[in-house]
């Protein structure tokens, strides 16, 4: 940290002066710059302070900056005023650039400089063109357009790191090609805070995903009319058979339960029809008003208003609903059951009926839109995916089995693999009702009887997602397979392991070889037609680092090809859903949409599954905000539904490597095998290398305190899962492992501290092992180099200095050698006081052995990418004006009256809560110790002399210490809500 500048000022009174002033005297109001002229001066300093760090080795650019900025408020030169209104023009400028980022992501600028205004269309008609050049068969065409092949999953992770107006905003600018047009409407979402909705619940998030998904459905269906305009181009006697559906929706919101208690049945049963509801108001709204749909029609009003009523009975979103509450909701799902339609083989069969008999063929063609959309969705908005975890389902299953030990447990795995397969052999179904689904207390089991009341009175049309988080081996899934035949639904419940822990990457081939052995598992695949599995980035990149995490998924979807192929069950359909989040650190790649599907789902992977026969349907998830962001307007999703198509139809639109041009040189790569799978040895020593390294970084005790001192206070509360544990002795729980915080607000503390290390860390060791291997694939390696994207990112978002600016601020001794050069008396005291605190937090020697950790790795990565881009200024100068503000607020802090112990808590541990910057909660507490409200006993006669009674209130301490520090931390987070958008995504 700088030395404290000894002419900054006069020695000062007791009295804080940390505040900014709201109006300084007239001299300093006159001599403040605009917020144009502050940003430009604030920059240049960044950038000069940045270049003279190579003179001046020894001192942090980061913090040279914010003591300046320091300075320049106790100097009144900078009033609140003034820093609002330049938060203000840095928040515009990074919504801008989000903006236009997002159109560029999903290809929209591509379409309007080439004129493209449908793009479904084109890919509709060179889709057509394609399969004429080949076989030019129709039933092969309406095979390939009539298999589902891709879906988007809408998820309610909690990434919902932005207002929802803001996002609806961002959305709307994007959609515009005229920056003109998109600047004012990004001035309006620049006059809102970027702090997400306060109190997000599960309803804010279904409306927003609903949202979304409906953009996403009407863009399907006008890709799916392209479908049939270019069909009936072709083949003009017979476009009316085809029933296009080779996209689609699917969601998780409200059916998720993994990690929370508070979804109760009735929730998920009452967003599943209102999904039903959307689907009949959508055949309603466009179903043409001629008499060959009267039947469906009537049909599909009927079914609406019997919804309706149902819906009328459900219970209120975080309610405890009576069991009369219950009683009444059960009785009108079944009374209303036949009238609301539980299948859709009727609309259908009448839609099919209303396209023989309409007269024009834009009647016909408007329905067969609309059967597309039945068919591939049934009476569903979204499809459906349930989520829990593999204990729950453990858990259930252990009132039937007499096992000692856990299932994870190796010696057990024998015997539990024995006793499951054991009560597969005789297992019966029993009825399922309202009053048991009631009545019961296990999860897993709950959640199976929900899903069997939902396919019996709301939509049963096809089989439901069912994911098991942390599944570890194969007992899980027969245990879910019991769980499924004891209540009358295996045949509808396609059963999805989750790998995504290390171990799990590493074992989940034994899991589905244990699971494949088993004849009852392989009987339930063989009757769905399809094996489902899912990936998780998140997880496995904070642990094993993101680069290495997409090569282990990849080598796990190999070796699943292989085993399957092996077992004889190449005639049936893979199903790979790849979960990952938004940001780098989660899986979502930064460059473009098209790059981020590749990413997801290499190549060579696709073409190994197509070598073997072997069907694919791809599925990706799109979480919270940032993901719902690609669907956000009608323009984006139907850019967002044409890359889409471009990439589940690669193979039928060129006939040259589909992904070539994505080469680091950006020359077409020859068509042989991508040099990555060629050097097997690099690869796998490469990546290796990388996950050692990350494996160490997360057991570093460095590595907890720096995630765990103030990063969680950095961030809002994102979405609508329960909030982190609090510690018996009140304010956040100390955080001594990564394992104790999910990865969403991992990922999102990196971002926040300026440095993405799971993005980042060992890919400089790994590089350093062969240097000119490394070069060449980055050259030539259109894999390899599409995921070393994820790297370069992770750069140009990172500083080393900044991160060094966050340690050194919980450094003491940097803290007192400020003290000893300063010759302000008070601010000496402040100084010596927050030194004294952060001696007993004793932080410092682990967060410096682990910035040296991390420092020598980025050197090594330097040295092998020299190319690699430096954060901008403008994130730089974020940074710094958080840390000047944070720095006020402890300032402030150390003039915190001494007051008596209030239950166990003491001054000095409440300055310590104050470095963690657990605000919320020591205002909360300050306010009870120091309150602003007369004691409200005074003037009443309680019957005896009154005695004595501190009658006094403290508006000085509210004026000077606590509201200065509430406004103070309000923009540190609105600080946090801007650099989210400089990174690109939250969390």
């Amino acid at each position: 940290m700088p030395l404290e500048d000894p002419r900054s000022g006069p020695p000062q009174s007791s009295m804080p002066n940390a505040s900014m002033p709201t109006s300084g005297h007239p001299t300093a109001a006159s001599a403040r710059p605009t917020d144009r002229d502050l940003e430009a001066e604030l920059l240049d300093l960044v950038a000069r302070t940045r270049e003279q760090a190579s003179e001046d080795p020894f001192r942090n650019p980061v913090l040279a900056v914010t003591l300046a900025i320091t300075r320049r408020l106790d100097r009144d030169e900078i009033g609140e005023s003034d820093l609002d209104a330049l938060l203000a023009t840095l928040r515009r400028r990074a919504l801008t650039d989000r903006a236009e980022r997002l159109r560029a992501y999903v290809g929209l600028d591509t379409e309007a400089a080439t004129g493209e205004a449908a793009p479904a269309v084109e890919v509709a008609n060179r889709l057509v063109a394609a399969v004429a050049r080949g076989s030019g068969d129709f039933d092969a065409f309406r095979e390939r357009v009539g298999r589902t092949a891709f879906a988007a999953v809408f998820t309610a992770h909690p990434t919902f790191g932005m207002p929802r107006a803001v996002a609806e905003l961002i959305a709307r600018a994007a959609s515009l090609a005229d920056a003109d047009r998109r600047a004012p409407i990004i001035g309006e979402a620049a006059a809102r805070s970027t702090r997400p909705d306060p109190q997000i619940s599960l309803d804010d998030e279904f409306e927003q995903a609903c949202v979304a998904a409906n953009h996403g459905r009407a863009a399907i269906d006008a890709f799916n009319g392209a479908i049939l305009d270019a069909a009936r181009a072709r083949w003009p006697d017979r476009w009316t058979e085809l029933v296009p559906k080779p996209l689609a929706i699917a969601s998780w919101v409200g059916c998720d339960t993994d990690g929370r208690t508070d979804i109760g049945w009735w929730d998920t049963m009452r967003y599943r029809l209102i999904s039903k509801r959307m689907q009949f108001d959508r055949l309603m709204r466009d179903l043409p008003d001629v008499p060959a749909t009267r039947v469906v029609r009537e049909l599909t009003a009927g079914a609406r208003d019997a919804v309706e009523r149902q819906l009328a009975g459900a219970p209120l979103l975080g309610t405890k609903p009576s069991l009369e509450a219950v009683h009444r909701f059960a009785l009108a799902l079944i009374i209303e059951r036949e009238r609301a339609q539980t299948d859709a083989g009727p609309i259908l069969a009448g839609l099919a009926a209303a396209i023989g008999a309409a007269e024009t063929d834009a009647d016909r063609r408007a329905i067969a839109v609309l059967r597309s959309g039945i068919a591939a969705h049934g009476l569903s908005n979204a499809l459906p995916h349930f989520r829990l975890n593999a204990s729950q389902i453990h858990n259930a299953v252990r009132r039937v089995i007499d096992l000692e030990g856990e299932p994870t447990d190796a010696a057990q795995r024998r015997s539990h693999l024995s006793a499951i397969n054991t009560l597969l052999n005789d297992v019966r179904p029993v009825p399922v009702d309202f009053g048991a689904l009631a009545a019961e207390r296990a999860s897993a089991a709950r959640l199976m009887m929900t899903i069997t009341q939902i396919l019996k009175h709301v939509d049963g049309t096809h089989p439901v997602r069912f994911l098991i988080a942390e599944t570890e081996t194969g007992y899980t899934l027969l245990s879910a397979l019991w769980l499924a035949r004891h209540y009358g639904i295996s045949d509808k419940l396609e059963i999805t392991p989750l790998f995504e822990t290390a171990s799990a990457l590493e074992q989940g081939i034994r899991v589905l070889d244990d699971a494949l052995r088993n004849p009852h598992w392989r009987n339930h695949l063989k009757r769905l037609g399809r094996l489902s599995v899912q990936f998780g980035y998140s997880d496995s990149g904070r642990y094993v680092g993101q680069l290495a995490a997409t090569f282990w998924i990849e080598r796990l979807r190999l070796r699943i090809t292989e085993l399957m192929t092996q077992n004889g069950l190449s005639d049936i359909e893979l199903v790979i859903f790849d979960t990952h989040g938004e940001s780098i650190g989660r899986g979502a790649h930064p460059t473009s949409l098209r790059d981020r599907l590749a990413y997801l789902a290499p190549e060579d992977s696709r073409q190994r599954n197509a070598k073997a026969g072997m069907r694919e349907r791809l599925e990706s998830s799109f979480q919270g905000s940032d993901g719902y962001l690609m669907f956000g307007s009608p323009e984006l999703a139907g850019a967002s539904v044409a890359r889409i198509a471009e990439h589940v139809f690669a193979d039928a639109l060129t006939e040259d490597d589909a992904f070539a041009d994505y080469a680091l040189n950006d020359r077409a790569a020859a068509p042989t095998t991508d040099p990555i799978y060629e050097e097997a040895d690099f690869a796998a020593e490469f990546f290796r290398v990388v996950r050692q390294d990350m494996e160490t970084l997360v057991d570093d005790r460095g590595y907890a305190a720096l995630l765990g001192t103030f990063g969680p206070s950095l961030i809002d509360r994102t979405g609508s899962r329960p909030v982190a544990r609090q510690s018996d002795g009140g304010g956040p729980a100390a955080i001594t492992h990564p394992r104790q915080m999910r990865a969403i607000p991992n990922n999102a503390i990196l971002q926040q501290l300026g440095y993405l290390a799971n993005s980042l860390h060992g890919v400089g060791r790994a590089a350093h092992r062969a240097p000119e291997l490394f070069r060449h694939m980055r050259t030539n390696s259109v894999r390899f180099s599409r995921a070393f994207r994820l790297v370069q990112h992770a750069a140009s978002v990172g500083d080393l200095d900044v991160m060094r600016a966050y340690i050194d601020t919980l450094d003491p001794a940097v803290w007192l050698e400020r003290a000893r050069r300063t010759r302000r008396d008070a601010r000496r005291d402040e100084l010596v006081t927050i030194a004294a605190a952060l001696e007993r937090l004793n932080l410092s020697p682990d967060l410096r052995r682990l910035f040296g950790r991390l420092t020598r790795d980025g050197l090594l990565l330097q040295a092998a990418a020299p190319d690699l881009a430096a954060m901008s200024t403008r994130l730089a100068l974020l940074h710094a004006i958080r840390l000047a503000l944070i720095h006020r607020i402890w300032f402030l802090a150390a003039h915190i009256p001494s007051f008596r112990p209030q239950a166990g808590l003491t001054r000095e541990a409440l300055l310590e809560r104050f470095l963690r910057l657990d605000i919320d909660g020591c205002l909360k507490l300050l306010d009870e110790i120091y309150p602003v409200t007369p004691d409200p006993t005074l003037g009443l006669n309680f019957g005896e002399p009154p005695g004595p009674r501190d009658v006094g209130t403290y508006e000085t301490e509210h004026n000077t210490l606590f509201g200065p520090i509430r406004r103070m931390f309000e923009r540190v987070r609105e600080i946090s809500g801007i650099i989210q958008h400089e990174v690109g995504a939250f969390g």
